[in-house]
Formats: structure tokens, sequence, C-alpha cells
């Protein structure tokens, strides 16, 4: 029997289901972990979360909490996370780091930093990306992060030792470990995140709203559901994501746009030459990060 102790004592996870679920349960597997405690918004959900043993037990009042927690890891859509970190700000231990699974970082840094004060240096930013359609602890899987990407996005006030506690814990999920700063991080995934949630979004509620909707998702086939799967994702969390990083995503929108002004002229103008010219960069693009 494996007689050594755990890295981490108690980790505090805000938001119980896929995201922060998957921490969780990821910990546990690996043994690295004495206890998890779990606060939400829904006394039910939490109910289940610990049926599911995805948590140990429902936390009542971060101030008996967070102070001696080593990881609080705030797993909520990014609009609620302004008001946990001021709930939890007050408490925050010598020893207790703060981390996020937002999928923005501008907006959450500077929440936290409102929040946190001189204590900024305790929150590393970080965003696992590995998200999936179904959301609430039922959702949450031991191995969701194997072989994930998890991108952190250290500030100036992160020491190495913060940093690196921050990277461990990830990387016992079974997560491989990226940096970027926060404004490369909203930039880039404006582009291959949030952009195509809104595209595949905005293809389904226009057929949707059809009078003969039903009509299209008759013959609607396999070309379909790939490109619209994640018009299945959480509307709530989806909305925050898009109005905290509306600037690189209005300037992603306005690019795709462009492209689309592109097709429009070269079908107008049965330009079937340009049209192949831009498949084919694409399918040769795709191939090439689809590994062939």
């Amino acid at each position: 029997m494996d007689s050594r102790q755990p890295e981490f004592g108690k980790i505090v996870v805000f938001g119980t289901g896929l995201i922060g679920g998957s921490f969780a349960l990821a910990l546990k597997a690996a043994g690295a972990v004495e206890e998890v405690v779990g606060f939400g918004r829904a006394p039910g959900t939490l109910r289940i979360a610990q049926e599911l043993g995805v948590i140990d037990r429902a936390g009542i009042n971060p101030a008996h909490e967070i102070g001696d927690a080593d990881i609080v890891l705030v797993a909520t859509p990014v609009a609620q996370m302004p008001e946990i970190f001021s709930r939890i700000a007050p408490y925050l231990g010598p020893n207790t780091l703060v981390t996020d699974g937002g999928s923005t970082k501008g907006d959450v840094v500077a929440a936290a930093r409102a929040a946190f004060k001189g204590h900024i240096g305790k929150f590393v930013p970080a965003h696992p990306i590995a998200g999936a359609e179904n959301s609430g602890p039922a959702a949450a899987r031991w191995d969701l992060y194997r072989g994930k990407k998890v991108v952190v996005t250290p500030l100036a006030e992160n020491n190495d030792e913060r940093l690196d506690r921050i990277k461990r814990a990830w990387a016992l999920c079974g997560a491989d470990i990226y940096e970027l700063t926060p404004e490369q991080h909203d930039r880039v995934f404006a582009a291959v995140s949030h952009l195509p949630h809104v595209l595949s979004y905005a293809l389904v509620h226009d057929l949707a709203t059809r009078e003969d909707a039903d009509l299209f998702f008759t013959f609607a086939a396999s070309g379909f559901r790939d490109f619209t799967r994640i018009a299945a994702s959480h509307p709530e969390m989806w909305r925050d994501i898009c109005l905290a990083n509306r600037q690189a995503l209005l300037q992603e929108l306005e690019r795709y746009q462009a492209q689309l002004c592109e097709l429009h002229d070269a079908l107008t103008a049965s330009d079937g030459e340009r049209l192949e010219d831009i498949f084919g960069i694409a399918r040769q693009a795709r191939r090439e990060w689809s590994g062939g």
C-alpha cells in the first residue's frame, strides 16, 4: 500500500459540474487530495455531487473553509466569478491558492485584481481546454483532462512556487500544461473557440426559426451534426463568454464576415477556381492540424 501523503490537503471547488467536478475526481483518482469541499448555487446539485463522490461534503460558509484550503478552484460561468472572488477574499490563508477554469482571462484577471488586491499573487489564472456539451456533476469524469491542454496565464505577481503548485495540480489530472499571457489567450480563443460556438449557434437558430424547420432537420446528416455539435453547449456559459471577450470576438466576426463576402463574390461570379483555391487551402490546413 502507498503510504505517501496526498500532495494536497483540502481542495475547495466552486461549481461542481463538468470542469470543477472532473478536477476533483481526477485528483481523487491520483490519490493527490485528502478532502474536496464543494460550493454551488443549488443545494440539490451539491447533494448529487456528494452522492456521486465528486465532493466529500458541501460547504456552507466560505469563512470556515477557505483559510486552510490548499487550492480553491472557481469553475463557474465567468460572470459569477467576481462575486465569488469577493466572498472568499477576506478568508485566504497564507498557503491558499486560487485558480479558475474560465474560458476568458482578461475579465477574470480584472475581477481578481479588484477583489484580492494585495493578495493577487495568490491567484493563478488557468483555462482547461476540455469542454463538452453536457453539464452538472453527472457529466464530471476522472479522466476528462488526460492528454488535454490546460493553459495557465501567469500574472507578474505569481512567484514560481505558486505557479508550479497550480501547474502540478493540473498535471496530476493528466493535462498537458501551456502558458500564454491573458491577452494572448483571449485573442487566440476568440478565433478557435468562441467564434465557432457563435457560428454553430447561429446556423441552428436560423434553421430552427424557419416555418419549415422540421423539413431541414429531417434531412440534416453527419456534416450538419459535426458542425453544430457545440450548439448543444450551455447557453448561459456561452452568453457570458461572448460578452466577456466581446472585443476580440467582434474582431474575429469581422474577419469571418470578410471571408464570407469573398465566398459570396466568388459564387456571384461563378468563379470556381477561387472557390477551389479557398477550399484547398482550408483542407490542407485542417488535415495538417488533425494529423493527416
